[in-house]
């Protein structure tokens, strides 16, 4: 099941991932932009044409967009990050539905004319969506870190914008968006489903073969390193949510499989990762505690976020910040490496059950660096990683160089 790669005439790139016996289809286009991009004046923008593209083009309403693909069981969908925006749509397989969900993909980067009534309908529901942060502080916590660990770069808003920048955008600031951003030369499209390679190869030429702009005019400058910071937030719930997090090597950085066993170790979805060991099962201190990583293209996040009561967060602290010291100095003899290898490949193994999940992935890789990882490579690079290498990845994440932010 290895990935194919092709190119249309016009530079629009594809991946496909050839999946004989699924019940289900799924195809889309990956865009080279995101929240990172946007310019004075833009905040939200990126997020707001995901929102807003849906809503009416030359050829069909708001309601044809929506029915095209839910007539026939499928789905469309979409979401924005910092770099990426995808339109895409999964649908039952046996019923040559990818021709009609490629037209109307195409059809509404092609033609979206984002009419003002049903934009204004739609802000009021990204108004919403940046409101109803204040009642999840679990999640808006990320984003606040996020705007202090970035501040005064692009990264360093929030994807959503504010109500005051999105009340501001009109139909002719996305359609410039649109007609700017969504070109051939910035886009992949991606395909998983049981039909022959050559045959969506076709279909893609036959919709999105048309589609000519020039080169995208992106410039995106790496953010510069802040200074380690530690900051406390009374928003008045009964427990404190905390984020510590310090700036890593991005998605082009070799130490990126080690970092991410290191990761896997430190605080992955397994009961038996260390912060979940030491802060729950022995001390019953968080109800949820995770280590994650968020890779960019030229820089990432190391984030452990966790919830507590008040009271407990010092202690919380403390505990995290020795755990990051320990994996920094000590990191982990051959039998735990090994052991750490097994349990992380085999995360892999059950992740890649989920076909929509694996193309999005190998999507998001070809938009970046041309070409995603086989199964096999990644097995290799795994195995690959050594005790030194483990404990110089963790070393980018050791205690003197992570800031903190709690909401309490």
């Amino acid at each position: 099941m290895a990935f194919r790669y092709s190119a249309l005439p016009n530079g629009l790139r594809l991946v496909m991932r050839h999946l004989p016996d699924t019940p289900a289809e799924t195809c889309g286009l990956a865009v080279n932009a995101g929240s990172r991009d946007e310019g004075p004046g833009e905040l939200g923008l990126a997020h707001f044409v995901e929102h807003t593209v849906f809503k009416g083009t030359l050829r069909r309403r708001a309601w044809h967009i929506n029915n095209r693909m839910e007539a026939v069981g499928g789905e469309l969908n979409a979401y924005t990050t910092r770099e990426e925006t995808f339109l895409y749509s999964t649908f039952p397989s046996g019923g040559n539905f990818l021709d009609r969900a490629t037209g109307l993909i195409a059809d509404l980067v092609a033609n979206s004319c984002f009419p003002k009534a049903e934009i204004d309908r739609e802000r009021e529901v990204v108004l919403d969506e940046i409101m109803s942060y204040l009642d999840t502080p679990s999640e808006g916590v990320f984003d606040e870190f996020d705007d202090l660990i970035y501040a005064g770069t692009p990264l360093g808003h929030n994807i959503l914008g504010t109500p005051e920048s999105v009340a501001a955008l009109t139909p002719e600031v996305c359609r410039s968006w649109l007609s700017r951003l969504y070109v051939p030369s910035n886009m992949v499209f991606f395909y998983s489903g049981p039909l022959a390679p050559e045959r969506v190869e076709r279909i893609a030429l036959r919709h999105l073969g048309m589609l000519h702009h020039g080169p995208a005019p992106l410039k995106r400058d790496i953010p510069p390193v802040a200074e380690p910071f530690s900051v406390s937030r009374p928003i008045g719930t009964h427990q404190a949510h905390t984020v510590t997090g310090a700036r890593i090597p991005g998605l082009r950085s070799d130490s990126r499989t080690a970092m991410a066993l290191a990761v896997n170790v430190i605080g992955g979805p397994g009961m038996n990762s260390l912060l979940n060991v030491a802060l729950r099962e022995k001390r019953g201190l968080v109800y949820s505690i995770d280590a994650s990583t968020a890779l960019l293209t030229d820089t990432g996040l190391f984030t452990v976020y966790y919830g507590c009561d008040p009271d407990d967060t010092p202690r919380c602290r403390r505990i995290v910040a020795d755990i990051l010291r320990r994996m920094a100095t000590d990191g982990l003899d051959g039998r735990r490496l090994d052991a750490a290898k097994r349990q992380l490949l085999g995360q892999i193994k059950v992740a890649g059950a989920n076909a929509e999940s694996v193309i999005l992935s190998a999507a998001r890789a070809t938009l970046h660096l041309n070409r995603a990882d086989e199964p096999h490579e990644t097995v290799e690079r795994i195995m690959s990683v050594t005790p030194e290498a483990l404990r110089s990845a963790a070393a980018a994440i050791a205690p003197e160089l992570t800031s903190t932010l709690t909401l309490l």
